[in-house]
């Protein structure tokens, strides 16, 4: 069937190594909008850290945002469709991570966390104040600062706000200490979607969460078939969207897994290969 809609994942996807959106494919997004295809934001990123360079792009009026926790109507600022996590799940992931419980013999291994509420990222605040110490690259540094409203104990400020989150992330250094707590949440907490899109984060969202719900969801909204879409990612959380969509775009630089799921794999995010993909549909 003809593609009418492409969602894009933007970290190490459409946005280059250092974040930004390249001209080429810019040029490649306008010309899609400009053929009558319907152009979407499909990002783990919470709504208010959406690039403006991607979001201000005239066509542009769609985001699925937070893992598929929630999806908005650009222009008009609506939430069409949100997902919270449940307060039953939100007490276990805690009660999981509470340090004495996790450490053993990963002391000195630290857990931050981050949580969306509505649209905006909260972050502890020493993990605001040094990225890196827990894992991020330094090239993300100016976007964690900029994005994140620090927050002095992050436990307590997740409890207070406990029925209202999109989403939570686990901030964790150790890929080993990362698994673990992976394998842990998962056979222990339910109501629980869990994914990654970099190495240092663990995404956790309500269970119907997911970047394939929420392109379900807008497709049925916007009256398409799953095989009118076509999708971009590189994470191991886009190889559900991928495999949703009627075609399914790895960029090169993609996880293993997302290469796995996808049905063409284009250059990498530093080469241009969302507009080497748009260009192939066009």
């Amino acid at each position: 069937m003809e593609i009418k809609c492409i969602a894009l994942d933007l970290d190490r996807t459409t946005l280059n190594s250092q974040g930004h959106l390249s001209k080429a494919n810019r040029a490649a997004i306008e010309r899609a909008v400009d053929a009558g295809i319907q152009v979407v934001v499909a990002s783990g990123r919470a709504l208010d850290s959406l690039p403006a360079e991607v979001t201000d792009i005239k066509g542009i009026r769609y985001a699925i945002t937070s893992n598929g926790a929630a999806v908005y109507d650009l222009h008009t600022g609506k939430c069409l469709r949100q997902y919270k996590m449940t307060r039953e799940s939100v007490n276990e992931i805690l009660k999981y991570t509470v340090p004495e419980r996790v450490y053993g013999y990963f002391a000195g291994m630290e857990i931050s966390y981050e949580a969306f509420i509505d649209g905006r990222a909260y972050a502890e605040k020493r993990y605001v104040d040094d990225p890196v110490r827990f894992g991020a690259m330094p090239h993300a540094v100016a976007y964690i600062q900029g994005t994140r409203t620090p927050v002095e104990d992050m436990r307590a400020f997740i409890r207070e706000h406990i029925e209202e989150l999109d989403c939570i992330d686990l901030v964790v250094k150790s890929e080993e200490l990362k698994a673990r707590l992976w394998k842990t949440l998962q056979e222990n907490v339910e109501d629980v979607y869990i994914t990654s899109s970099v190495r240092q984060l663990l995404e956790i969202s309500h269970r119907d969460a997911g970047k394939d719900s929420g392109a379900a969801f807008l497709m049925k909204y916007l009256g398409l078939e799953r095989e009118e879409l076509a999708a971009f990612g590189d994470g191991d959380n886009d190889t559900g969207l991928l495999k949703y969509a009627g075609i399914g775009f790895a960029v090169a630089n993609a996880s293993a897994a997302c290469l796995a799921a996808a049905d063409e794999i284009v250059a990498s995010n530093d080469e241009n290969g969302v507009a080497q993909g748009i260009e192939r549909i066009l």
